[in-house]
């Protein structure tokens, strides 16, 4: 990767032959997916971040697909794309160049954690819920489902505490009758109907995921920690209880052992949450809200900003941790503004905030999103236009390029 020299292939934005050296300054992050570098841009001394797969160039690359389709500040955002050759003869590498957040909510958390011997303040888990659950508003509108939402993948400017979701890798635009995979989604946030199987989920696996990231920043550590994928149902059921048929059925309608585990009665989220100190009556209400067995029972990201645990943040006193002022919370895009009912808007919204977009956007209409959606693709960043340009660039190279999307060459 050191001193590697991309050109710009089809830049609408730039001089198409202009090239940029991308220098990797360490390793960041790996896994089965490929590695992670910070890099520097050699022209403009820019950091950014580069993350290095294995492509099967027969295929489109499905993070990059979703990723080149996004804009919004609570997603990270896409810079770039290059495709760079391996050691073997037929290996190909794409690397996807996207803007640098130097931390992760994980280790904010941790190291506060290590640090102060509490888990982090009250604001913080907030202004983290509050980022992450207006993120997946946008994408869930758009009809994406990140499925891998974690600590790991939320970035984080500590100076500024503004949130990023990341790692597009296991997102999928669902389709309605097309089944998906259930083995999705890290242990200790996957949502209960994926541990039974369910292959017709909806995005309400990304709002479970979201409720137990939030009780992870309360408690200082996971709220259900399994060791292993059954383990991990009896953490839940220990908080839960036993789930009832209409339960099971409504997680997974296929599933036929519904009598196999024994009754178990709930736990109150006061006793679950009882070391920590900072807990209030709206957070516990918005966390039974977020975990809850039934899929269609779950706030969604959209109902869940209105929520009362926000109102600090909707308040205009209100400060981070070192007294300066809170990141911008209220920004919403027209899709956004359109993508809430309207009766949510002015909960969700500080009033000056509210009467803004009203007149700007006029009253919240959801049958608006489509059309939004559609022309918002031309609207996009430049970078993310460079990006575009260069991975059709590269795929019309591609015999097989026309092929169907696929998360590094598999359907999931």
């Amino acid at each position: 990767m050191a001193g590697v020299e991309v050109e710009r292939l089809g830049a609408r934005e730039l001089d198409p032959s202009e090239s940029l050296t991308y220098t990797a300054v360490r390793v960041i992050g790996n896994g089965s997916f490929g590695v992670v570098f910070q890099a520097t841009v050699g022209e403009t001394g820019e950091t950014v971040a580069i993350k290095k797969v294995l492509q099967d160039k027969r295929f489109k690359n499905r993070e990059l697909q979703i990723m080149r389709s996004l804009d919004h500040p609570n997603v990270v955002m896409l810079k770039h794309c290059f495709y760079s050759s391996g050691e073997k003869a037929d290996e190909v590498f794409l690397n996807v160049v996207m803007e640098f957040v130097p931390e992760t909510v994980y280790n904010v958390s941790r190291q506060y954690v290590k640090q102060h011997k509490k888990p982090v303040p009250l604001v913080l888990v907030k202004l983290y819920t509050y980022q992450l659950l207006r993120s997946l508003m946008y994408i869930h509108a758009r009809g994406m489902c990140h499925r891998d939402i974690k600590p790991q993948n939320l970035l984080v400017d500590p100076s500024v505490h503004v949130l990023k979701l990341c790692d597009f890798g296991s997102a999928k635009v669902l389709v309605k009758g097309e089944p998906n995979i259930s083995y999705i989604c890290s242990r200790y946030y996957r949502a209960p109907e994926l541990i039974f199987g369910a292959t017709d989920y909806s995005t309400a696996i990304d709002t479970w995921s979201a409720g137990c990231v939030m009780a992870e920043l309360m408690l200082g550590h996971p709220v259900f920690p399994g060791e292993s994928c059954v383990d991990q149902l009896v953490e839940i059921i220990k908080v839960l209880g036993t789930p009832t048929k209409d339960e099971i059925l409504a997680m997974n309608s296929s599933y036929t052992e519904l009598f196999k585990y024994p009754v178990i009665k709930s736990h109150p989220w006061s006793k679950v949450m009882s070391k920590c100190k900072t807990v209030t009556p709206e957070a516990l209400d918005l966390l039974s809200q977020l975990l809850a067995y039934h899929p269609a029972k779950r706030l969604s990201p959209r109902a869940a900003l209105a929520h009362e645990f926000f109102n600090d943040l909707r308040e205009p006193g209100t400060v981070l941790p070192n007294g300066k002022p809170l990141p911008p919370l209220f920004d919403f895009s027209e899709l956004e503004w359109h993508s809430i009912e309207p009766q949510l808007a002015p909960k969700i919204l500080p009033r000056s905030n509210y009467s803004t977009l009203l007149s700007q956007y006029g009253t919240p209409d959801v049958t608006k999103v489509p059309d939004l959606i559609k022309a918002s693709a031309g609207r996009l960043p430049a970078s993310a236009l460079a990006a575009q340009a260069a991975a059709d660039a590269a795929n019309a190279a591609n015999a097989g390029a026309g092929e169907p999307d696929a998360a590094g060459g598999v359907a999931a």
